[in-house]
């Protein structure tokens, strides 16, 4: 059962922004902070100060901002890492570390001993200096169970805030990753944050199940960016939770639209037309059974409003529009209509968007229309 307290924490400025191809300008990274924060977003993993130049520059901006949003900086695990994050401001800092002996061994060339010892060091390190402290358990898909228990009680034990699961290669399953959150929460009181990738698909399933397995945060970001395949989407995420588990994370959801074309912009990535909930598709509707559903009753093919996520719906003319919808637009073109014109209009409306190899626009509909007219007059 998901928790009441459950924390979305965007991470569009650090894994996101490390996506391939994708670099932020300071400009870029300080306005989607902003309209993060105007959008409700309380968490946000802001960078990693260790890149320094104009990467430090932006954070230390970003903090000066002084808004009511907690920042969490990035960090490998390394001391110097965490003692830059604290000296220019940062009151949340993550420490990232592997936990499966594959990323031990062939990612940073250390073993499960030293792993254990450098987490209990460095959260010390960070909580003596009054931090917020999350630490990772990095590619937490190849780790046995039993040892993520164990490194799960030493890090409580040592003082950490809260433990993230990375699934870093997207390998889990819902069931599998709600096993790993379930494991550590029946043997630790910390705090689990949901850290999914979407290699097969599965990154927004794997949040919610790993929340429903008991985690309190989670990450997202914006438009799913991310390494590879990228991550959970905020607003397909926000909206499961909003509509599909009634919890209200006091996100304004009204600002997803405006959110996502911010973010893609800066990205230089298009926001696909399916892409769920802020796509142009997503509330466009051209079938001839949606389409009279719909002039009828906007719930029929909708699962909730366009305003609702700052969306527009759309009637879109083409191969597979019906009458109902060349009534519709007609009317709304001043056109007094003669239904019996109606299936010859259909019919050339059809081979017009074949020809044209997609949608025709509501001015070539009438055209047709009075093309017809003339015709039959003649």
């Amino acid at each position: 059962m998901i928790r009441d307290d459950i924390i979305l924490e965007d991470t569009t400025l650090r894994d996101g922004e490390q996506a391939a191809g994708v670099a932020f300008s300071k400009a870029s990274k300080l306005a989607i902070h902003d309209y993060l924060v105007a959008t409700g977003v309380r968490w946000i993993e802001a960078g990693i100060p260790a890149m320094g130049d104009e990467e430090l520059d932006t954070l230390r901006t970003m903090i000066a901002r002084g808004s009511d949003a907690t920042l969490v900086a990035w960090n490998r695990g390394v001391k110097e890492e965490v003692a830059l994050s604290l000296d220019i401001g940062f009151k949340a800092v993550h420490i990232g570390l592997p936990t499966s002996n594959v990323h031990l061994k062939d990612s940073i060339g250390q073993d499960r001993h030293w792993l254990l010892e450098q987490a209990k060091n460095l959260i010390k390190y960070a909580k003596d200096r009054g931090a917020f402290v999350s630490i990772s358990a990095e590619d937490v898909g190849r780790t046995e169970i039993p040892f993520l228990q164990e490194y799960a009680c030493i890090v409580t034990e040592a003082g950490a805030d809260r433990l993230r699961l990375s699934d870093t290669i997207g390998i889990l399953t819902p069931e599998a990753y709600a096993e790993r959150v379930q494991s550590v929460v029946n043997v630790s009181s910390i705090d689990v944050q949901c850290h999914t990738h979407n290699d097969f698909g599965l990154a927004v399933a794997n949040t919610l199940a790993g929340l429903n397995a008991g985690a309190r945060y989670f990450h997202v970001t914006v438009n799913a960016i991310g390494e590879r395949a990228g991550m959970p989407d905020l607003a397909q995420t926000t909206l499961a939770l909003k509509q599909l588990y009634s919890k209200d994370l006091g996100i304004v959801t009204s600002r997803l639209r405006q959110l996502s074309e911010i973010v893609a912009q800066a990205s230089k990535q298009k926001i696909t037309p399916w892409q769920p909930i802020v796509g142009d598709n997503v509330f466009a509707h051209e079938s001839g059974i949606h389409a009279k559903g719909m002039l009828k009753n906007n719930k029929t093919f909708e699962p909730f409003s366009p305003e609702e996520v700052g969306g527009e719906r759309k009637y879109i003319l083409g191969k597979h529009s019906g009458r109902a919808i060349l009534n519709h637009l007609l009317q709304e073109q001043g056109v007094t209509v003669d239904e019996t014109q109606l299936g010859d209009c259909l019919r050339q409306v059809r081979a017009l968007a074949i020809e044209q190899g997609g949608s025709v626009s509501p001015e070539q509909l009438r055209d047709i229309y009075f093309r017809i007219s003339k015709e039959r007059v003649a």
